[in-house]
C-alpha cells in the first residue's frame, strides 16, 4: 500500500519519468540491477518505480544509521560489507535462488557528478551467479539537496529526474582465466557497462545551440564559462545574446545555408561567432591562419567558403595583412569591427531579452545532423581535406568524454589550442561550455613562459596540450605553477618519455595520453583516471566500434578501422567542392578508415604503431619510422626529430633522419640501438641536420614539405 502513494508523490514532486521499462521485463529472473549513484534518493526511486520484490545490497554501515532503519520495514535488503568477500560469495547465492537484486557499484555517492570508481566485486557477483546485468541510470536527483555535490552544481529542491533502463547485459569471462583475472575481466566489463551506459543517455540528438540552453538551465545563466585574456568573462546568459545578436547580425550578411569561414583566434569572439552562424542557418568552416595563401585558398574552394569573417585587430597583431590581401582577390571578406563596432544601448537590451527568452520558443534552423562546422585536415601527410561534422557528432564525442572523465563546474579549464584544430575546438572549448565548465582561452600554444602563469593565475584545474607544447610549457614554468592541475590530457602526437618524466618530476602530474582524429570529433581513445596505462593511448570510448584490417609484415595489430556516432558526416574534395563525401572503409559504409596501425591488448589498451603512410619496406621487413623518431629522442631529448622514407635505387627504399640536434651522430643511434636490440634496419641511411623542422601551426612535423626538402637534396 505505501509503495503506489511514495510513487505518487515522487512523481508529482519530480515529474520522474520511467524508460525502457520493457528491458526490465525482458532481463529473466535473475538479475543483477546495476545503478548509477546520485543522490540519498537513488533506493527510494529504484524501489518506487521498479515492479516486482527487489532485493536491495545495502552497505551494513548504511544500514545501522537511524535514518534508514525505518525504511528497511517495507524494503527487502542484503546488507554487504565491502572489506568482506564473503558477502560477495553471500550475495551470489542469494541471486542463484533466481532473484533481483539492485546494487550500486560505486559503493558511494558521487562527489564529482560523474561516475566514480566502479567495484570489481559487483561484476563478479553477475558472472559468477549467472546472472543478467540491467543497466539503471538516475539522472536529475544529483541537482537534488539529498546529493552530495553541494558546491559543485547548482542545486534545487524539484529538479526533473529520469529513470533510464536499457537493454540487458551478460559478462563472459576468459575460458581459461584464473580466479584474479577472471575478478578483474568482470570488474572491467561492469565498467564499461556503466560508461557505455552513460553515454547511451546522454543527450547527443540536438544542436550544440539547444544543448547550450540546456546547459544554461541546469548551471544558471550567471555562471561564468568562458574568459580570455581580454579578462573580461561571460557567463551563460551573456553568451547566448551576444551569440543570438551575433546571429541577426550575419543572417543579413550570408545565405541560408551557406558555409562561411571563419579566421579568427583562440577567443571568446571566436566562439560567438560560431554559435551565431549556426543559429542563423549557416555552416561555419574554421580556418587555419598559420597556412599560407595557396593553403587557405585551397579550404575556400573545397569546401565553396564565398565570405570570411576575421578582425582587424587580429589580422594586424598577426602580421597576416598581406595573405589577407592575396585572399581578397578570392572571397569576400568581413571584418568583425564593421559588423559589431559601436552597439547601441538598446540593442544590447534587445539582445539580452532574447537571449534570456531563449528558451520560449525555441527555433533550430539545423537537425542534429545537419553540418554544424568543417575543419581542415592537418595536411601532414598530403593536401588538407575539409571535414564535416554533425551537431551529433561533437554533442556523442562530448557525452562519450563525460563518461569517461569526471569533469564540471568546480574545474577551469586553460585551454590555448588552436579553434582550427580539432583537440583545441570540441575537446578543448565545446565540450567543457556545455558542461558547465569554466574555459580560459588563450590565443597561442606557443607562449611557453606565459601560458603556466596564466595557468597559476586562474587556478586552472585540466590543461590539454601536445607532446610539443606541453615540453615546452614543463621547460620553463616554475614547479608551482601548475599547483591546482588535476588532469594533463595530451594528443595529436605520441607523448616521448622524456614528457612524461619532465612532468612527473617537476610537478608530479602523470600525463593521460590519448588519441583522436578530425573525422572522429575528435577523441577516439584515451587514458584516464581510473583506467591508465603508461606507452598507450589508453581505451576506445564508449559507443565506438573497431575493426582491424590486416597489413602485410605487421603481426601483432593492424590498420585501425572505427565506426560510431562521432564519426564524420564526410570528407570535402577539391575536385567536388562542397559536397560531402560520406565515409567508407573495406568494413562497409559509414566506417572510416584512421590509417593508423594499431594493436589492442586484452583489456582494451590501444596502442599506436605509426601511421601506415609512415611504415617504410626495406629488406623485406616493414620498419616504423615512429620506432626511429622515438630511438633518436632517447638519444637526444631535447631536439626535435622526424624519419621520412625516400626512394633508394638499390633497396628500394631509404629512411633518412632529419633533425634539429648539432653535430648528431649516427654512431650513437647505432649504439643505442644495439643496446635496445634493434637490428640494422632500424638505423636511418643518412642524418640531416637543420636549423629547424618545418611545422604546422598545431605543432606537428610537417612531413610533406620536409620530403620535399629532402628529396630535393639527393634528387630522389
Amino acid at each position: 500500500m505505501i509503495k503506489p502513494i511514495i510513487r505518487l508523490l515522487l512523481k508529482t514532486l519530480y515529474r520522474v519519468q520511467v524508460k525502457g521499462i520493457e528491458h526490465f521485463h525482458s532481463a529473466g529472473p535473475r538479475v543483477l540491477i546495476v545503478s548509477n549513484h546520485t543522490s540519498f534518493l537513488d533506493p527510494i526511486l529504484l524501489w518506487a518505480f521498479l515492479p516486482d520484490e527487489i532485493t536491495f545490497a545495502i552497505n551494513t554501515r548504511i544500514a545501522e544509521s537511524w535514518w534508514v532503519k525505518p525504511a528497511l520495514r517495507w524494503v527487502r535488503t542484503f546488507p554487504m560489507d565491502p572489506t568482506n568477500p564473503m558477502s560477495v560469495k553471500t550475495l551470489t547465492h542469494h541471486l542463484r535462488r533466481d532473484r533481483k537484486a539492485v546494487v550500486f557499484p560505486e559503493g558511494r555517492i558521487t562527489v564529482t557528478g560523474s561516475l566514480m570508481k566502479i567495484y570489481d566485486g559487483s561484476g563478479l557477483v553477475a558472472d559468477k551467479a549467472g546472472a543478467a546485468i540491467l543497466p539503471v541510470r538516475i539522472d536529475g536527483a544529483q541537482y537534488t539537496p539529498f546529493s552530495r555535490l553541494k558546491g559543485v552544481v547548482r542545486l534545487r529542491w524539484l529538479p526533473p529526474i529520469g529513470i533510464n533502463i536499457l537493454p540487458p547485459r551478460t559478462i563472459t569471462p576468459p575460458t581459461d582465466a584464473q580466479a584474479e583475472e577472471r575478478r578483474r575481466h568482470a570488474g572491467l566489463a561492469l565498467s564499461d557497462i556503466m560508461s557505455e551506459m552513460m553515454f547511451a543517455t546522454g543527450n547527443h540528438r540536438g544542436t550544440l545551440f539547444s544543448a547550450l540552453l540546456d546547459a544554461r538551465k541546469v548551471h544558471g545563466g550567471k555562471t561564468l564559462v568562458l574568459e580570455d585574456v581580454e579578462r573580461k568573462p561571460v557567463s551563460y546568459d551573456r553568451l547566448i545574446a551576444r551569440a543570438l545578436f551575433a546571429s541577426e547580425k550575419l543572417e543579413c550578411l550570408t545565405e541560408t545555408g551557406e558555409t562561411v569561414g571563419i579566421l579568427l583566434p583562440t577567443a571568446i569572439a571566436t566562439v560567438v561567432t560560431l554559435l551565431g552562424l549556426q543559429h542563423a542557418g549557416r555552416i561555419p568552416a574554421m580556418l587555419n591562419f598559420s597556412t599560407g595563401v595557396s593553403v587557405l585558398r585551397g579550404a575556400c574552394e573545397t569546401a565553396a567558403i564565398r565570405t570570411v569573417l576575421t578582425s582587424r585587430r587580429f589580422i594586424d597583431a598577426a602580421k597576416l595583412g598581406d595573405t589577407l590581401a592575396q585572399l581578397e582577390s578570392g572571397v569576400r571578406v568581413i571584418y568583425l569591427e564593421e559588423v559589431f563596432g559601436d552597439i547601441p544601448a538598446l540593442d544590447k537590451l534587445r539582445a539580452f531579452v532574447k537571449g534570456r527568452l531563449a528558451d520560449y520558443g525555441r527555433r533550430d534552423r539545423a537537425s542534429a545532423d545537419s553540418p554544424a562546422v568543417i575543419l581542415f585536415t592537418s595536411g601532414s601527410e598530403g593536401p588538407p581535406k575539409g571535414v564535416a561534422l554533425s551537431h551529433a557528432n561533437l554533442l556523442s564525442n562530448r557525452e562519450q568524454f563525460a563518461a569517461r572523465v569526471d569533469f564540471g563546474p568546480q574545474d577551469v579549464i586553460l585551454n590555448a589550442l588552436p579553434l582550427f584544430h580539432s583537440f583545441g575546438l570540441t575537446t578543448g572549448t565545446l565540450l567543457p561550455l556545455l558542461s558547465g565548465t569554466r574555459v580560459f582561452l588563450y590565443p597561442s600554444p606557443l607562449h611557453y613562459r606565459i601560458i603556466p602563469e596564466v595557468a597559476y593565475d586562474i587556478n586552472a584545474t585540466i590543461l590539454f596540450g601536445t607532446n610539443t607544447f606541453l615540453y615546452g610549457y614543463g621547460k620553463h614554468a616554475h614547479p608551482y605553477d601548475f599547483y591546482s592541475i588535476r588532469y594533463v590530457f595530451a594528443g595529436a602526437e605520441k607523448v616521448q618519455p622524456e614528457t612524461r618524466r619532465l612532468w612527473a618530476d617537476k610537478f608530479g602530474i602523470r600525463i593521460m595520453e590519448g588519441y583522436g582524429v578530425t573525422e572522429t570529433s575528435p577523441v577516439l581513445a584515451a587514458n584516464t583516471a581510473m583506467h591508465y596505462r603508461e606507452g598507450t593511448v589508453g581505451r576506445l570510448m564508449p559507443g565506438i566500434e573497431y575493426a582491424l584490417e590486416p597489413v602485410e609484415g605487421i603481426v601483432d595489430g593492424g590498420r585501425l578501422h572505427v565506426k560510431g556516432p562521432n564519426v564524420m558526416l564526410g570528407y570535402l574534395h577539391a575536385h567536388a567542392p562542397g559536397r560531402i563525401e560520406p565515409p567508407a572503409s573495406c568494413f562497409g559504409p559509414g566506417w572510416y578508415d584512421t590509417g593508423d596501425i594499431v594493436s589492442v591488448d586484452e583489456h582494451g589498451y590501444v596502442t599506436i604503431k605509426g601511421r601506415a603512410k609512415r611504415f617504410a619496406k626495406i629488406g623485406g621487413e616493414m620498419i616504423s619510422l615512429a620506432v626511429i623518431e622515438e630511438l633518436a629522442s632517447r638519444v637526444w631529448p631535447d631536439a626535435r626529430h622526424a624519419a621520412v622514407s625516400l626512394p633508394d635505387p638499390r633497396k628500394g627504399e631509404q629512411i633518412v633522419l632529419a633533425t634539429d640536434q648539432p653535430l648528431a651522430d649516427r654512431t650513437l643511434l647505432f649504439e643505442r640501438a644495439r643496446a635496445e636490440g634493434l637490428g640494422e634496419l632500424y638505423l636511418p641511411k643518412r642524418i640531416r641536420m637543420l636549423p629547424a623542422l618545418p611545422l604546422l601551426g598545431s605543432g606537428k612535423i610537417d612531413y610533406p614539405a620536409l620530403t620535399a626538402l629532402l628529396a630535393a637534396e639527393t634528387g630522389a
